[in-house]
């Protein structure tokens, strides 16, 4: 998520629309304004203790922290829509739309009841109960609904009741001018892997929604034909469930006897990933639910094939065969087989890599701010406010 709002940020900006964006302080020595870019305003809010908190907590501080932002957007800045990134943002949204007489555009980047169809452990003690009624309220109070893709959309209307005449499809975008494909012996020496034998990795947030789990015992069963591969986990845990999580992948490890077949490497600045990506044969993407899956387009667009779970919009960026594989439920002898055949088929996985950056190259942020400043345009233009 914060890598879109700061990628569609700067798109917007550069495209002539200039964009304030507000956040959390979490430290005293955050300067009140920074400013990125032209156009491109990023201000820190006072909302509670000034450190970092786990997300629970952040509700509490919903209040608070539009109260600031209101005072920040009354004074000499003039505003013609506010865009609400995630349900606790689309909270604050809700109140400033309100008492700013401004449209609002809602992005959810993860809905509460997708998350319970597929990981119900974690929407029990992740959020609080009311997300989900939190987030129907939203969605009707939104005059423009984005949806990163088909998937989501048709999740919004099903599961929320949301018109859809008010979801609008904008899709994420990737950065080519960093992830593009590139010489792969010379990524694997950049970030210290093994030059030699097939290499996966898992790319994301450590807790059970995102399947390291199911990346482990993948690579795991590929040792009996490929008894070189190596699996090198990128990320750091995330969620009240992070950190237990990491501690079970990390005990796996060792009592599978894994040690010299799994990597785990801490989270990386967002533009060294694609030196990751490229250093791969294989990106495994075996999540159990995915709005869009930004880690499947970032590869791809590095010409590694993916391998992933068919679900959400993961459906709608890898096609299957095509430019990588997808695998129904969480089968771990069908998911290794996949990843095999690109690590077996070196024409194969010449004719994936070649399809994927291809495909991936139709993702930009550019196209993107395109899509939404014509929609941030409408909406000023009607001055259609209303709630419900």
């Amino acid at each position: 998520m914060n890598v879109y709002v700061r990628e569609l940020s700067s798109a917007l900006a550069r495209s002539g629309v200039e964009c304030d964006v507000f956040t959390r302080a979490v430290s005293p020595r955050q300067p009140a304004v920074v400013a990125v870019e032209p156009g491109f305003r990023v201000h820190h809010v006072p909302a509670g203790p000034l450190v970092a908190l786990p997300k629970e907590e952040l509700p509490q501080l919903v209040e608070e922290f539009a109260e600031g932002v209101m005072l920040r957007m009354s004074g000499d800045l003039s505003y013609d829509a506010i865009h609400a990134n995630y349900w606790l943002s689309g909270l604050a949204g809700h109140q400033l739309k309100h008492a700013l007489d401004l449209p609002l555009v809602s992005t959810f980047h993860t809905l509460d009841r997708v998350k319970a169809e597929s990981s119900p452990e974690e929407v029990s003690s992740d959020e609080p109960h009311r997300r989900a009624e939190a987030e129907a309220a939203i969605m009707a109070c939104s005059e423009v609904v984005l949806a990163s893709c088909s998937v989501e959309a048709d999740q919004l209307a099903d599961l929320y009741g949301a018109d859809p005449a008010r979801i609008r499809v904008v899709p994420p975008g990737v950065d080519h001018a960093f992830f593009a494909p590139g010489n792969r012996s010379q990524a694997r020496r950049a970030v210290g892997l093994p030059t030699e034998g097939p290499l996966l990795a898992f790319v994301g947030r450590i807790q059970p929604l995102k399947g390291a789990d199911v990346a482990l015992r993948v690579v795991e069963a590929l040792l009996a034909g490929h008894p070189d591969a190596t699996l090198v986990v990128v990320g750091g845990p995330s969620g009240p469930y992070g950190p237990s999580h990491l501690a079970e992948l990390h005990a796996h490890v060792e009592l599978a006897g894994l040690a010299a077949n799994v990597r785990f490497v801490d989270p990386q600045p967002h533009e060294l990933l694609s030196t990751y990506y490229r250093a791969v044969d294989v990106c495994l993407v075996p999540s159990r639910s995915e709005s869009f899956g930004l880690v499947a387009l970032e590869s791809a667009a590095c010409g590694t094939p993916v391998v992933a779970s068919a679900v959400g919009g993961l459906t709608t960026l890898v096609e299957d065969g095509l430019t990588g594989f997808l695998v129904e439920g969480h089968d771990i002898e069908a998911f290794a087989a996949s990843a095999a055949v690109v690590i077996d088929d070196p024409t194969l996985a010449g004719f994936l890599s070649e399809n994927a950056a291809s495909h991936a190259r139709h993702f930009t942020w550019a196209m993107a701010a395109r899509l939404l400043r014509s929609t941030y345009e409408e909406l000023a233009a009607e001055r259609l406010v209303g709630c419900g």
